[in-house]
């Protein structure tokens, strides 16, 4: 892996606390089942990602919003001791957004998010351009209101920053979205929801006709890789038993965003990313999942 200073990472994203309950199998419909465990996380997509882009190696900066509860002083809490710039950290009243998340013995998982403060970020705010600027890459997603990732777009656009977006939870996007996006990141189901095609391949190239690069994650078949013009790349996943696959997907995006901002090619940078997400679904939880750099790195010396 190419590795210079730490590269600046972006990220307008949500941020919530995972109220997280272990079961052996989830309940279906009306039905009551005893759980194994319950942990209280610092989560959220955004957060998440600044999490593992941080762990990664890169120097990042987060743009989102927590309450002014206590939930909302633990989340801005966590950014800090992770190394975070939380400066873009807007400070709301009512509820800081919280996540309630079930985690099967397979490592499979449901959620349900309450947006909270999550919910009041409709773009950005008098001091979030110095932010953008400069940095490598610039992480979206979706648990955010669309005018407000659509601004953060644009903005990203408008200062040349590369915009990496994660379409989830997956829905409806907006050509005035995609037009100012560099690369997509769904999994499997959120690009057969965007473009109606199952297959991955078929739906890689759907997704290139939109976009200019494309990445589909396929869980344990790896991931498969696409830029206009060019063949695509698949690469495999990592053979491990997963515990918690929560924060797997976000895992991949923020450790590949580092491992392509320190400007190594797409093939390096998609195994340093399913390094990563290899370790992550090991552990349980979201942001207490994520690797070091120094853990990923041993991953890859492994081979």
């Amino acid at each position: 892996m190419n590795q210079a200073s730490a590269p600046r990472i972006a990220v307008f994203g949500s941020i919530n606390m995972d109220l997280v309950a272990y079961v052996d199998a989830a309940p279906a419909s009306g039905e009551t089942v005893t759980g194994t465990e319950f942990r209280q996380i610092p989560g959220g997509k955004g957060a998440n990602q600044a999490v593992a882009a941080a762990r990664a190696g890169g120097d990042v900066a987060f743009l989102g919003a927590v309450a002014d509860d206590a939930f909302g002083t633990q989340l801005r809490s966590n950014l800090v001791e992770t190394g975070i710039e939380v400066s873009g950290l807007r400070m709301v009243t009512g509820t800081s957004g919280v996540a309630h998340i079930v985690v099967e013995g397979s490592g499979a998982n449901s959620i349900i998010v309450i947006p909270g403060a999550n919910g009041t970020v409709t773009g950005l705010e008098a001091g979030d351009a110095p932010l953008l600027e400069g940095s490598a890459a610039l992480l979206l997603q979706l648990e955010l209101p669309m005018e407000g990732v659509v601004a953060a777009a644009r903005a990203g656009r408008a200062a040349g920053v590369p915009t990496v977006l994660t379409p989830a939870p997956a829905r409806p996007l907006p050509d005035e979205l995609l037009d100012a996006v560099d690369l997509i990141v769904p999994n499997q189901h959120e690009a057969a929801a965007i473009t109606g095609v199952e297959n991955p391949e078929e739906a890689l190239t759907v997704l290139l006709g939109r976009v200019p690069e494309a990445i589909i994650t396929l869980g344990e078949d790896g991931s498969l890789y696409g830029r206009r013009g060019e063949e695509p790349v698949r690469a495999p996943a990592r053979r491990v038993t997963a515990v918690d696959t929560t924060a797997a997907g976000d895992t991949f995006c923020g450790a590949f965003a580092v491992a392509r901002a320190e400007g190594n090619t797409p093939e390096q940078a998609l195994r340093f990313a399913s390094a990563a997400s290899s370790l992550a679904v090991q552990r349980h939880g979201a942001s207490t999942s994520m690797p070091t750099r120094a853990e990923i790195d041993e991953v890859l010396r492994r081979g």
